[in-house]
């Protein structure tokens, strides 16, 4: 997550027959507030409250800030650092999804960025700068003992997995402390609704084409709880007729092997929809299977 200064001028309201959009640009990412509600003063209050809590989460958790929390951890290393109780959570549900996943689910395999950047093009690294990498990745040589983590020298954390889901959850939040409203928080895809629009209708969201920026694999109805989705639409590399998605096997360095290009799966919260579509696609070959035994609603693209 970078952050960007937050600007009157970057927020956009717009009406949309029943509903008022107020959309943004956060987190590198696209973000809208959707309220269905006829007072534009009180849609634009609600936007703003989106977008503060956005940033606010963006700010605090960035990678790329060295005054963020994240920055502030991997600084300290293993001299250590006492985080706040909201922290404090993130971290805590880190350890849970690395203990549930069998050690997948790592945030400190946000190093190998180092080597690996998707951008598309075909320039893979070489195997020894992975190498070299992964003696600085595993939980298990992380010191967490809540509230203070230790890093051993050259480990860094990256909690990029969770934040914008966690940011999606904070801001609905937020805006239905406000008015509890029908409306929908989507960050980059990433989504959640406070319920159905009046009358019980679902809200329509559509599942984007992993082959064609922009365009639409399906739509689907939604009355409550999140969607999220994990792929590699946007961040791949493509060598040789070999596409390699940004879902690295941490244990390797490598990109997991034989993953869906997509998938979105349905929950109570975008973060615990976020944490499944991830571990999902960290199955790689047995996604499906994976997901029709734990009973997730999910929808594959392969």
């Amino acid at each position: 997550m970078q952050a960007a200064p937050e600007t009157e001028a970057s927020r956009r309201i717009t009406r949309l027959g029943p509903d008022y959009h107020v959309s943004f640009h956060a987190m590198a990412t696209p973000c809208e507030v959707r309220v269905e509600t006829s007072d534009a003063a009180l849609a634009e209050r609600i936007g703003i409250a989106v977008e503060a809590e956005a940033r606010r989460i963006e700010l605090k958790f960035s990678r790329y800030r060295v005054d963020s929390v994240v920055g502030r951890i991997n600084a300290a290393g293993h001299l250590g650092l006492v985080v706040d109780e909201e922290t404090s959570s993130l971290l805590e549900c880190a350890r849970q999804c690395f203990d549930a996943s069998d050690g997948m689910f790592d945030i400190t395999s946000g190093v190998l960025r180092r080597a690996w950047h998707f951008d598309g093009s075909d320039r893979l690294p070489g195997a020894q700068r992975i190498l070299d990498l992964l003696p600085l990745v595993g939980w298990p040589k992380v010191s967490w003992k809540p509230p203070e983590l230790k890093l051993p020298p050259g480990m860094e954390i990256d909690l990029g997995g969770l934040a914008k889901e966690y940011a999606v959850d904070r801001a609905l939040a937020e805006a239905l402390a406000i008015a509890p409203l029908p409306m929908l928080v989507n960050f980059g895809g990433d989504l959640r609704v406070s319920g159905p629009r009046s009358g019980g209708i679902p809200w329509n969201v559509a599942i984007e084409s992993v082959e064609k920026s922009g365009g639409m694999a399906g739509m689907l109805e939604l009355r409550e709880g999140a969607l999220a989705t994990s792929g590699d639409a946007r961040r791949f590399l493509l060598r040789d007729g070999v596409r390699y998605s940004h879902i690295l096997n941490p244990r390797t360095g490598w990109p997991v092997k034989d993953a869906p290009r997509s998938v979105t799966i349905a929950a109570y919260s975008c973060v615990e929809a976020g944490i499944t579509a991830t571990l999902a696609m960290l199955k790689g070959r047995r996604a499906e299977a994976f997901l029709k035994r734990e009973g997730i609603r999910a929808w594959c693209i392969r």
